[in-house]
């Protein structure tokens, strides 16, 4: 029988698998927010879908801000603000009043790309999604500007 002999001074390394990146406290609990957020945008368009409405954009951004959800109902066009939290007054609270002006700001850029323009009807809504993923809409939750 013949015998093998290695000499293990000379045989190459395996390769290491890359290294993972390192991730503070901070930048997870970051990233757990946008997943989250990201789902919870998705149940609000699936919500809309199942009415008739139409998904026009998710996470809009223009120069002045980012709008969630984009929609075309039959009779205007609705910007969602979606809020997720715990419950659903803790998602409500979450919304501010400079908030609502980047919001305006944003609806106001997206709008003169349409063809309507500045004259097209709008809705504001809010969409609050508690800690177990149900969703409460609240349409025209806010004034037109």
């Amino acid at each position: 029988m013949r015998q093998l002999a290695f000499d293990f001074d000379t045989m190459p390394e395996p390769p290491l698998p890359a290294p993972r990146p390192v991730q503070s406290g901070r930048q997870e609990r970051g990233r757990l927010a946008w997943l989250s957020g990201a789902a919870a945008e998705a149940a609000v368009a699936r919500l809309y879908e199942g009415r008739g409405v139409e998904v026009l954009a998710r996470r809009w951004r223009g120069e002045c801000g980012e709008i969630d959800l984009v929609l075309r109902a039959p009779d205007s066009y609705v910007f969602c603000e979606v809020k997720r939290a715990r419950s659903f007054d803790a998602a409500l609270s979450r919304l501010r009043q400079g908030q609502l002006r980047r919001i305006y700001s944003a609806a106001s850029e997206y709008l003169g790309l349409t063809p309507e323009g500045q004259l097209a009807p709008v809705r504001f809504d809010v969409a609050a999604v508690d800690g177990t993923g149900a969703v409460h809409l609240c349409e025209a939750a806010f004034g037109h500007f």
